[in-house]
């Protein structure tokens, strides 16, 4: 082989293994099962939702919770891939390692309630991996910009479950109060590392391209 060939393929080494491990990455978080270092929030608690219709209203609202997450990990897989500082590289894998744990509570109570995960979670998936390789091609500043608007959004869509959710669902509750805290503190973390503000054209795309997202989640 030619002395041109060589050197490019020794160059392309580490781009190819770097591409193979996030393909596999992408792959665990679509239809593998997520770890998880902390315990899942409300696990010693008794289950207390027992109406059909509750159970599965409430598996609905997890599987929307469970779909914003592999969102979230495609959105971090992708930032992290084109973010330019490796201290903020660091931050948006942190971060993406807690939103795995998310996965890993809302797919558990989604299995206790009896329900499934979106089916369109592939879909979810490759879109949102696609935008955060965007974010990250934009510069570090706009890229954790998006981060802290997505943030922002996630946390006032839990806002909103927590108020769904039948009085009685300590075990649902004790979760997205936990992921409410941790979503906030990632949008502190982009807007301490340099966060731009996004236009509000912007914003208000995300927003509407998030309600459809949870709309379909909430039934398929």
């Amino acid at each position: 082989m030619p002395c041109a060939a060589v050197n490019i393929l020794w160059r392309l080494e580490p781009m190819i293994d770097r591409l193979i491990l996030e393909f596999d990455r992408g792959l665990r978080t679509v239809f593998a099962s997520a770890p998880t270092r902390r315990p899942v929030p409300g696990s010693d608690l008794p289950e207390r939702v027992e109406d059909p219709d509750q159970r599965r209203h409430v598996a609905a609202l997890m599987r929307i919770d469970h779909a914003g997450e592999v969102c979230a990990q495609a959105l971090y897989q992708g930032q992290s891939l084109t973010c330019r500082d490796p201290a903020k590289r660091q931050a948006l894998r942190q971060a993406a390692w807690e939103e795995t744990e998310h996965l890993n509570w809302t797919e558990q109570r989604i299995a206790e309630l009896g329900g499934h995960k979106s089916y369109l979670n592939p879909l979810w998936y490759a879109g949102s991996l696609a935008i955060g390789v965007a974010a990250g091609k934009l510069g570090d500043d706009w890229n954790l910009g998006f981060l802290a608007e997505t943030e922002r959004q996630v946390e006032a869509h839990l806002l909103a479950h927590l108020d769904s959710l039948p009085a009685q669902d300590e075990r649902s509750w004790a979760i997205l109060e936990q992921m409410k805290v941790d979503e906030i503190r990632h949008a502190e973390t982009a807007r301490v590392l340099g966060a731009r503000e996004l236009p509000a054209p912007l914003r208000l795309a995300m927003t509407l391209m998030s309600k459809v997202m949870t709309t379909a989640a909430y039934r398929i």
